[in-house]
């Protein structure tokens, strides 16, 4: 029982660690490709009635639907190498 639950938390540590990781990196590709395409950099605070509401709006949907994506990616990705590193079947398969 100890051993599941050292198991689990090293399991969540893990997903956290790719989650974070991915989410940095997605954004840091965004924030690259925003600024080479607008030539401008992106907006820091998409609040600000300074920014204009389109660019606020791009911005706030682009990313948040990218790290999204490249979170839920990673994370399935890790998931489906340590399913198949320990040779177990994944819960949902196993109910078949």
């Amino acid at each position: 029982m100890a051993d599941n639950d050292k198991d689990d938390r090293s399991t969540r540590m893990v997903y956290a660690a790719t989650a974070m990781s991915t989410a940095f990196l997605a954004r840091r590709l965004l924030i690259f490709a925003w600024t080479k395409i607008t030539g401008k950099k992106p907006p820091t605070n998409p609040e600000d009635p300074q920014e204009t509401l389109a660019e606020a709006l791009g911005w706030s949907v682009l990313v948040g639907i990218t790290v999204a994506v490249v979170r839920v990616l990673a994370i399935r990705a890790v998931s489906r190498k340590a399913i198949s590193s320990t040779d177990r079947e994944p819960a949902s398969a196993a109910k078949g």
